[in-house]
């Protein structure tokens, strides 16, 4: 199979062809169908993440066919699944038990510590994937798998809210209002300075006010959810939020936070980070996506174009998500 390998001597990719994964006890092999390219995997790629496997194939919005079955795998060959970030869990640890199974003591994560779907076929544990559609576009789907859980994920830990900030217009975020959009929650989307195409992006999905992350709207939030890895961006939607409103940051990685006065902290504000999904987030997301007749924005690429799909990202120059076709 061709696949996009990750060596960690550099943070561009290079294309192998490699042997087809066998599945083990458990598990399915599929042949993906498309693959999201998230900026975790940038992350991954340029060293924010410090303990990858390597070699590894990153990606882990995968969209697949089951092909082959590991002995004990009950999934139909043939159907259509998704493979998430949270690859594993021991079961074990204390917060497996507590059903916090995303702070997992042991877990395998797809594309980080598992090989992942920028690749022709990849292998995924069969108590750890999603049933997808059959009658949907794989590349339209491959977006949920990440951007679409972790936006869901941090839209419940904001609480009860009318009004929701979003730092950072991208894969997570275009998604996410949509969701909120259903719900009648009024969202208002914060970009870098002077990216003009993003807050018009947002406002035609339904941002009520879009804006520089520099700006303050005149009416405050009821909480904010900061997508993009930037702490600055956490004493910024501290000012903006009101008297015991929430900031949540809903990325694997963010710059240092700048020291901020207390007081900007103060009258019961909080702020809270987001870690991985669990699968019941994906139980609960899936078909609230359809109620809210959710659409993504894609921009598809080559496999074999990998890294100028990472670089576009890197670079700001994508409006919704990038999508890998094998």
């Amino acid at each position: 199979m061709r696949a996009m390998v990750f060596d960690g001597t550099s943070s561009a990719l290079q294309l192998r062809d490699l042997p087809l994964p066998e599945p083990g006890p458990g598990q399915v092999r599929l042949r993906v169908e498309a693959c999201g390219v998230c900026r975790t995997d940038l992350h991954v790629v340029d060293g924010d993440l410090t303990e990858p496997k390597v070699p590894l194939i990153p990606g882990h919005e995968i969209v697949g066919r089951v092909e082959a079955l590991g002995e004990g795998a009950q999934v139909p060959p043939g159907s259509r699944v998704g493979v998430p970030w949270l690859g594993h869990t021991c079961g074990r640890c204390r917060y497996c038990r507590m059903g916090r199974e995303n702070l997992c003591d042991a877990p395998g994560f797809t594309g980080y510590t598992l090989n992942g779907g920028f690749a022709e076929y990849c292998v995924a544990d069969t108590d750890y994937v999603f049933e997808l559609p059959e009658d949907k576009d794989p590349v339209a789907l491959a977006p949920l798998l990440c951007a679409g859980l972790i936006g869901y994920r941090s839209f419940r830990m904001a609480g009860d809210v009318q009004r929701l900030g979003l730092y950072g217009f991208g894969a997570a975020a275009h998604i996410l209002a949509q969701v909120a959009r259903h719900r009648g929650i009024e969202i208002l989307a914060f970009t870098r300075d002077g990216d003009t195409a993003a807050q018009d992006f947002a406002r035609r999905l339904g941002a009520v006010w879009a804006g520089g992350s520099s700006e303050t709207p005149t009416d405050e939030l009821d909480a904010a959810i900061i997508f993009a890895p930037v702490g600055e961006l956490v004493p910024r939607a501290l000012r903006a939020v009101r008297k015991g409103g929430r900031v949540v940051c809903g990325g694997i990685h963010m710059s240092d936070i700048p020291a901020f006065p207390y007081r900007d902290l103060w009258q019961e504000r909080e702020i809270r980070s987001v870690a991985n999904l669990t699968r019941a987030d994906g139980e609960a997301f899936f078909p609230l996506a359809v109620e809210a007749g959710v659409t993504t924005e894609t921009v598809p690429y080559d496999l074999a174009d990998a890294n100028r799909a990472l670089d576009d990202l890197r670079c700001g120059r994508l409006q919704g998500a990038a999508v890998l076709l094998p």
